[in-house]
């Protein structure tokens, strides 16, 4: 098994069969999109690191996968439909289709309305064990809604209602600022927000979550503060400095 709470400098397909199956209870990552999957002279294989994902994850886990699609030659090459369906077809659940929407997205000159989201596929084994739904206000409370209800006998009765809820579960479109300058280089970064909602829906304090492509390190980061064990894996050694440095940085704080 890899070692836990630590960041693997490798491959990720030749590390993730040191990986126990069924051990994993949530993995949050981002692969490379289309036109960077050469990640920096590294070949991005998706079906064998799909594959891994099944096998690890356990009954009820569930796998966040944050996509999104390049366009080229003016057409969207739907990248990120074809890889939730060979999820669904290895044996994953697409249990929901969420959306990472970019509040200040970069302005591109177009003839396309402004791309601002990417997808998050929530893939899950069977039915997911945990969910903690992120609570909103629910901005109903307190008005009275006016209508009416079929009676038994075909009648139609009015009725008005005050309703009582404070809460509600929030939409599946998740809003989130991007392109922090913190001097930190990593160009595809997700927001920490992101990893955070994510990790507190779908798994509990001690559980083990995963990011095979760990990038900067977000997920690890996120998970210490969080109560979390992880794993993470990086195949580009540059990243991977980074990410230990932002994990040591949030450990030293916690002691």
């Amino acid at each position: 098994m890899l070692e836990i709470n630590k960041i693997h400098c490798g491959d990720c397909l030749e590390l993730m069969p040191s990986i126990d199956d069924k051990t994993i209870d949530l993995t949050v990552t981002s692969p490379p999109y289309d036109n960077l999957r050469d990640y920096n002279g590294y070949i991005f294989d998706f079906e064998g690191i799909a594959t891994e994902l099944y096998r690890v994850t356990k009954d009820g886990g569930v796998v966040v996968w944050v996509i999104g699609d390049a366009t080229i030659k003016g057409s969207e090459t739907g990248t990120s439909f074809k890889q939730a369906l060979y999820f669904k077809d290895i044996g994953f659940n697409l249990h929901d289709t969420m959306i990472y929407e970019k509040i200040n997205p970069m302005p591109l000159k177009s003839t396309r309305y402004q791309q601002c989201f990417e997808y998050m596929f929530i893939l899950t084994k069977n039915k997911p064990k945990i969910f903690n739904p992120i609570m909103v206000g629910c901005i109903h409370k307190g008005k009275v809604a006016f209508g009416s209800a079929i009676q038994k006998d075909g009648s139609r009765k009015k009725r008005n209602t005050i309703s009582g809820n404070t809460k509600k579960i929030s939409k599946n479109i998740f809003s989130y600022s991007v392109g922090r300058n913190d001097g930190i280089k990593h160009s595809a970064r997700f927001p920490e927000q992101l990893a955070k909602d994510h990790i507190l829906s779908w798994s509990n304090e001690g559980d083990i979550v995963l990011d095979p492509m760990m990038g900067s390190g977000t997920t690890g980061k996120m998970c210490k503060e969080l109560g979390r064990d992880f794993i993470g894996i990086e195949i580009n050694e540059e990243y991977y400095k980074i990410a230990e440095k932002r994990i040591s940085q949030i450990t030293e704080r916690l002691l």
